[in-house]
């Protein structure tokens, strides 16, 4: 019989990670949208934006819209 421990998980982040987190989404957004505009469209820079852009939103859930 073979049994597993299962470490307990903290799904709560440390004071300020989640807002810390979210401007480095917002930052990472800011500097593809303007490389965007640059080169033109490009499906991998579109792809990058969008999957930016859902992180952001999921943060803003958890926390509430606290960002």
């Amino acid at each position: 019989m073979c049994t597993q421990m299962v470490m307990p998980t903290n799904n709560q982040p440390e004071s300020g990670q989640q807002p810390q987190a979210a401007q480095h989404i917002s930052n990472a957004h800011e500097l593809l949208t303007e490389l965007q505009q640059r080169i033109g469209q490009h499906p991998e820079l579109a792809e990058a934006l969008l999957k930016l852009e859902t992180a952001l939103s999921i943060l803003s859930a958890k926390t509430g819209g606290m960002l």
